[in-house]
């Protein structure tokens, strides 16, 4: 038919439609904090003029939205530092938090995005240093004598309601307006349910 011959000669747009063909990665954060942007300038720099690995992965993690940047807790911080070199410098693209169940906080040089209040002065009043990735672009343009950390994307509240509870073998966690007797409770015949004789 002349449809199928206009075809044969033409071939098929994939693309058509908007349709997606590849993963899409970010090119540019989404957010319109004028910090951010200037990081982003300084680091497309950086990652484009040195041959660091350490800057590319910086700048595609400097795009990322802020799911995909989860805090780091100072205790957490500390023990991936064990053992590292007492000059390296723990760098983290996305918050770093306190932790109170930690008594002592070590010396630690820490680069973030930013640092939660008490946070920052526990870390300053052990002897350690807050950064800025501009300040740590001058002073490590290639990344030297860094240690490039990420907090833990399961530990949100809403990865705990993924899936679906109440089947076999299934620990999600329901969404449930009240923790009583008379909400999502298995209802057997005792008394602890609700079973009168």
């Amino acid at each position: 038919t002349g449809l199928r011959a206009y075809l044969a000669v033409m071939g098929i747009d994939l693309k058509a439609g908007g349709r997606k063909t590849k993963g899409f990665q970010r090119t540019a954060p989404k957010s319109s904090n004028v910090y951010l942007a200037l990081l982003v300038k300084l680091y497309r720099f950086l990652a484009r003029r040195t041959d660091a690995k350490f800057n590319k992965t910086v700048l595609k993690r400097l795009y990322m939205s802020k799911v995909n940047r989860p805090p780091l807790s100072v205790s957490k911080l500390a023990k991936f530092m064990e053992g590292k070199n007492a000059e390296d410098v723990a760098v983290i693209v996305g918050t770093v938090t306190d932790d109170v169940r930690m008594l002592e906080v070590p010396k630690l040089r820490v680069c973030a995005l930013r640092f939660t209040n008490t946070a920052r002065a526990r870390i300053v009043n052990a002897g350690g240093e807050c950064l800025t990735f501009d300040q740590l672009a001058l002073r490590s343009p290639k990344g030297e004598n860094t240690v490039l950390l990420r907090g833990p994307k399961s530990h949100r509240e809403a990865v705990k309601h993924f899936g679906a509870p109440g089947i076999p073998g299934s620990h999600s966690k329901p969404y449930v307006r009240a923790k009583g007797r008379k909400f999502e409770k298995g209802r057997g015949k005792r008394r602890s349910r609700g079973f009168k004789v």
